[in-house]
């Protein structure tokens, strides 16, 4: 995947404790599957914001992108789209416990593809859906009821639902 960044060296930005620097790379964002389904970006990639300042005893950071995820609507299976604003924050301060310690660091290496797409995990909506109002598909034939709004069945209910019947509401 050229052109892309995929781990930071932040020992070769030479910075001072209380210093700090902004990177804007191109990072890798890798397809995420859910429920099934796969989900990516247009491009496989986007432009990143890295703000790292050098602590005491290590780092504090800050990752920023903006993405659009492509993939099935989790209702009906229609294409889907859902744009996001990542903003997210790690520290890293070697002895100050396992709390204070980044994941996505080994050292001064910066692993920038894997905080990124862990990033955007977390920012997901419970659902993607092609719209808002989406209806779905018809939990007995399989119609999408976004096409055919009045969608109905004749015959008997479901018979998971017979006892139901026998409720008396007053």
């Amino acid at each position: 995947m050229g052109g892309t960044t995929d781990t930071i060296d932040l020992g070769r930005l030479g910075l001072s404790s209380g210093e700090g620097t902004t990177l804007t790379p191109r990072v890798a964002i890798d397809a995420i599957e859910l429920g099934g389904q796969r989900y990516a970006t247009p491009t496989d990639s986007v432009d990143a914001r890295f703000d790292i300042s050098h602590t005491t005893s290590g780092y504090a950071l800050r990752l920023r992108y903006g993405v659009r995820l492509e993939g099935p609507c989790m209702r009906c299976l229609e294409p889907a789209s859902h744009e996001l604003s990542i903003d997210a924050r790690e520290v890293d301060q070697p002895g100050g416990g396992d709390d204070l310690r980044s994941p996505y660091l080994d050292g001064d290496e910066l692993d920038a593809r894997s905080w990124a797409r862990d990033a955007l995990v977390l920012a997901l909506p419970v659902q993607i859906r092609c719209t808002a109002e989406c209806r779905g598909l018809c939990g007995i034939c399989g119609a999408n009821l976004n096409e055919d709004p009045g969608h109905a069945h004749e015959g008997e209910p479901d018979p998971r639902w017979a006892k139901l019947s026998e409720l008396k509401l007053d």
